[in-house]
């Protein structure tokens, strides 16, 4: 090793997040939402019902997250960086065939939702996997700064169509129109981007250790003392074993309630913030920009969470962090309808809620190292991201479910339930984390 080069291991982290940038597009669905429900008669060119696009979102989320178990097993037999290739190849093509053909649900869900969503949970592993890898020293650091891009990247393309460019509005390729002429431009520019980025998705060197740190003695089973996170994720547990113990069960179900919150958020922001304004007295373009301001902006917060919080964890401890932020979030859901009645309060929520959410996606896989060990980590954070994938159903389902039976269309009070469910959910997660403790292999 010593007179071995050996690559800058911050070039992995640029190239996660060039990877991350567009693997968050599926965080931007949000944008589209009211050109696909605006009703025919009213000049839309799709007609869904509010639960269409949010099928599109799940099915989009639990493939992904699915897939993720099996680019986990795929990762030791094709290496990362011909897997961030893939991922991209995949992601791209979903977004440019729904372009082309997705005239109907059925194609969107197809081409978007599946195909799209295999994209991302085909490429979304391997910066974790390999960024563990090159910062053994720093695993709530770099999990934050791997998946960061994702919630940037929202950002990113929710304004590009919306107030930046105006895409939307004012790209129509082939006649196409401007949804799914988005939808093309979009998977050009996430199979180039992506492929860029997996060029230094390298493991290090075999028995590589960052200069000037010093590895952790392995915690013993027989101890019965609690280890300090630098002394965690010493010790690998492989998948079945994981599998056999209590804390795998408690951190799925921890992440499954904590995500539920964000996962509602991003799909019902825009329809939330437009009922909400609007019963306020604002006009309905007024009412259509604030709300578009509330989701870049939760996009934002989104990446800032996943590095702030991946950082205070390495301090503070997983644990602890965990039950913070599933604590913050339960309080800040179930305040969120009375915060929707003002411009300001509104985007205020949407950013701690977007904070919280992208916690997550440090403090999990950051745990999962801690508690299974940093050797398989891309491969059973596959599948503990199950719940992710879960939550992403019945987050947008039970918005979707609750806008579209409301009588009057535009009455914000059907929003109340949905996300008192959501608070609740987060609550119980809190709970669930306080009794967890790391597992011992026997």
């Amino acid at each position: 090793m010593a007179k071995e080069k050996v690559m800058n291991r911050w070039y992995v982290v640029i190239g996660a997040v060039l990877i991350q940038l567009c693997l968050g597009a599926i965080y931007a669905w949000s944008v589209f939402t009211p050109k696909l429900t605006l009703s025919v008669a009213d000049g839309g060119m799709y007609g869904f019902s509010a639960t269409q696009p949010a099928w599109v979102f799940s099915v989009g989320l639990l493939v992904f997250a699915v897939v993720m178990i099996l680019s986990g097993r795929m990762l030791a037999v094709t290496g990362p960086r011909k897997l961030a290739s893939i991922g991209g190849i995949v992601l791209g093509a979903g977004y440019i065939l729904g372009g082309l053909f997705g005239t109907s649900f059925v194609s969107q869900l197809l081409f978007i939702g599946v195909i799209g969503g295999a994209g991302i949970g085909l490429a979304y592993v391997v910066p974790i996997a390999v960024g563990v890898k090159w910062f053994p020293d720093k695993k709530g650091m770099v999990t934050g700064l791997a998946v960061a891009g994702f919630g940037f990247g929202a950002t990113i393309w929710v304004k590009s169509a919306g107030a930046w460019f105006g895409l939307i509005n004012n790209l129509d390729f082939f006649g196409l129109g401007g949804v799914q002429s988005v939808f093309l431009l979009y998977g050009v520019i996430f199979l180039v981007v992506v492929l860029l980025g997996s060029i230094v998705m390298i493991d290090p060197p075999e028995g590589y250790v960052p200069e000037g740190w010093t590895p952790p003695e392995p915690v013993s089973s027989a101890s019965g003392s609690n280890p300090g996170t630098a002394a965690l994720g010493m010790t690998n547990f492989a998948s079945g074993e994981m599998l056999k113990t209590p804390q795998f069960y408690m951190t799925w179900v921890t992440f499954l309630f904590s995500a539920i919150a964000g996962l509602m958020v991003i799909y019902c922001i825009k329809l939330f913030g437009i009922d909400s304004l609007k019963a306020a007295g604002m006009t309905a373009a007024a009412a259509s920009a604030a709300a578009g301001t509330a989701m870049a902006m939760y996009a934002i917060f989104n990446g800032l969470g996943r590095i702030v919080w991946g950082t205070v964890s390495d301090k503070l401890g997983r644990k602890m962090s965990i039950f913070l932020m599933c604590l913050f979030q339960g309080v800040i859901m179930l305040l969120f309808y009375k915060m929707g009645g003002t411009v300001a309060t509104l985007i205020i929520g949407s950013c701690i809620i977007g904070f919280n959410f992208g916690g997550n996606f440090a403090l999990f896989p950051a745990i999962t190292a801690d508690y299974f060990g940093n050797k398989n980590v891309g491969l059973n954070y596959g599948f503990i991201f199950v719940a992710y994938g879960i939550a992403g159903i019945i987050g947008p389902q039970i918005a979707g479910y609750f806008k579209d039976t409301a009588k009057g269309g535009g009455d914000p009070s059907i929003w109340i339930t949905p996300f008192i469910i959501a608070g609740v959910a987060c609550l119980l997660g809190a709970a669930v984390t306080l009794l967890s403790k790391p597992p011992k292999k026997a």
